[in-house]
């Protein structure tokens, strides 16, 4: 964000997309302290279709340590015992490979790669698509 009021309007739009029920979005925070540590949830959900696409990021001081993992392991659970979805997407960056692990580590398959499908910066990205199913064991 450059500025806090970019934060308040994305902060507000969250809010917007939860109450229609398009998304849903948490803070990650340690248990100690409590302080944030990053953010997931789940963006582009339909509830009529059962699916839904998981995003997260952390701050670089947590990276490496599992709360990313841990934290996907325990929303994608929510995802499908509680809200009822059948298949989750996990989407990232070829270049990111840390999400990758996240990806692998918190029981999604890497399903292929989608060429030029995600736009960064510094030019368009390669995208791996993961996927969850309803039934895949390791969560």
């Amino acid at each position: 964000m450059d500025s806090p009021e970019d934060a308040r309007e994305r902060i507000d739009r969250m809010h917007e997309r939860w109450q229609t029920e398009l998304s849903a979005m948490w803070a990650i925070a340690r248990t100690e302290g409590g302080e944030a540590a990053g953010l997931i949830g789940w963006s582009g959900i339909d509830l009529k279709g059962g699916g839904a696409e998981i995003v997260y990021w952390v701050l670089p001081a947590v990276r490496g340590g599992g709360v990313a993992v841990e934290a996907t392991k325990r929303v994608s659970r929510w995802a499908l015992d509680d809200l009822g979805l059948h298949r989750l997407r996990l989407c990232h960056s070829v270049a990111n490979p840390a999400s990758c692990r996240v990806a692998v580590k918190a029981g999604y398959s890497l399903e292929g790669t989608m060429r030029s499908a995600l736009l960064h910066a510094d030019g368009w990205h390669h995208q791996h698509l993961h996927a969850l199913v309803q039934g895949d064991i390791g969560i």
